[in-house]
């Protein structure tokens, strides 16, 4: 790398803008479905292409210069948190001339003086303020759309209260768990709402963030999904490994199948080491997926090749119950808890959905049988079809 301006801050070049409304000439109208425009055609024909809708040409409000945009079919679209703080949150003022306020609810920066609308309505102005007569309270969320081409950020902003809210929490969960500079893989819904208050019923859009690709547990347990920096892919792959025997770098190294990779390739000996390294069946399964997607374990009943040999061990090992330990009654009549779970963990990995998704998907496919009632055969069954990508 050159030398930089170390007083510059860099960014990535904004692609364009996703939207949960329109101005129709005469007032704002909610959408349900998300709005993708750019200044830039090809960007938007290309998100027609994915989600659907027509292309067209759109002058935005103000005297900017005009725009496409497409009113597309998706109520959700997977997208990817980039690296640092992808998230800005202020209240905003703003006018032909720019922006007049910007405050964080305490001090107007650009004036550097105390927030003037607190000191006019009280704490919470934004609900005792006239209509329009207090700052905006305004969320910017830049993410990367994989299915989009060209490297760059799409801005979502919103003025929901409950989206400020709730998208905050969100990323500060998954950045604070998955760690700054991951890539994490999201899904963002556009959920409507009901409220009732003063007797009023009102319904509303919530811009949803979704951790997509992994669940709550694997977060916490640091075993998330992340997307690897520099593979050239953007599908996830298990962030978390082998945990003894110096492993760890090398299986969150391998690369994917035919995949070119600066550093050097993982070998059988590293897997080996990540299998017995695994603390519990969830690590397991975790560097079991990374083993098969650089190539090794495929046929975990192959008793010629060590890795799968090292696998199978190494579930049986945290199979068995210590001695003076009580093994739990089984999830399904012939299939321990340990043996569904390590099949279930398998299952996760590879879903590309959320976890509701794939409960809804799972009873779909197996004809009414929950994931907690299934047989071994069953949850094999189900891991087979989503690994030939027949689901």
């Amino acid at each position: 790398m050159g030398s930089r301006i170390i007083t510059l801050q860099r960014q990535a070049r904004e692609l364009g803008r996703l939207r949960t409304g329109f101005y129709n000439g005469r007032a704002p109208v909610r959408c349900k479905t998300w709005i993708v425009s750019s200044h830039a055609e090809h960007y938007v024909q290309a998100a027609a292409e994915v989600w659907g809708g027509q292309v067209e040409k759109w002058q935005p409000q103000g005297n900017g210069a005009a725009q496409w945009r497409v009113i597309t079919a998706a109520e959700s679209l997977d997208a990817i948190l980039p690296p640092g703080d992808p998230l800005s949150q202020a209240y905003e003022t703003w006018s032909r001339g720019g922006a007049q306020r910007r405050c964080d609810g305490m001090t107007e920066s650009l004036s550097d003086q105390p927030c003037v609308c607190r000191a006019q309505w009280g704490d919470q102005f934004w609900e005792k303020a006239p209509r329009d007569a207090a700052c905006k309270m305004t969320t910017r969320l830049n993410v990367i759309l994989p299915e989009m081409p060209d490297i760059g950020a799409w801005r979502v902003e919103t003025h929901s209260f409950y989206s400020a809210n709730e998208m905050a929490a969100a990323v500060d969960v998954l950045k604070g768990s998955i760690g700054e500079q991951a890539l994490i893989p999201v899904r963002l819904r556009i959920e409507q709402r009901t409220r009732v208050a003063q007797g009023k019923t009102k319904q509303f859009p919530v811009v949803a963030v979704e951790l997509r690709g992994s669940t709550a547990g694997q977060v916490l347990a640091g075993a998330a999904q992340v997307v690897p920096v520099g593979t050239g892919s953007v599908e996830p792959v298990p962030a978390a490994a082998a945990v003894a025997g110096g492993s760890r770098s090398a299986i969150e190294a391998a690369p994917q199948a035919g995949q070119p990779s600066g550093r050097p390739a993982p070998t059988a000996q590293d897997f080996i080491g990540a299998a017995e390294g695994s603390a519990s069946l969830e690590d397991l399964g975790a560097n079991l997926q990374v083993a098969q997607r650089a190539g090794f374990a495929q046929d975990l009943q192959d008793p010629a090749d060590p890795v799968a040999v090292a696998f199978m061990r190494r579930r049986d090992a945290l199979m068995s119950p210590p001695p003076a330990a009580v093994a739990p009654p089984p999830a399904a009549p012939g299939v321990s808890a340990a043996e569904a779970d390590l099949l279930w963990q398998q299952i996760v990995a590879v879903w590309p959905g959320t976890t509701s998704e794939l409960n809804t998907a799972f009873a779909q496919v197996m004809g009414g049988v929950a994931p907690e009632d299934a047989a071994e055969a069953e949850l094999d069954s189900f891991l087979q079809k989503l690994r030939a990508g027949e689901l």
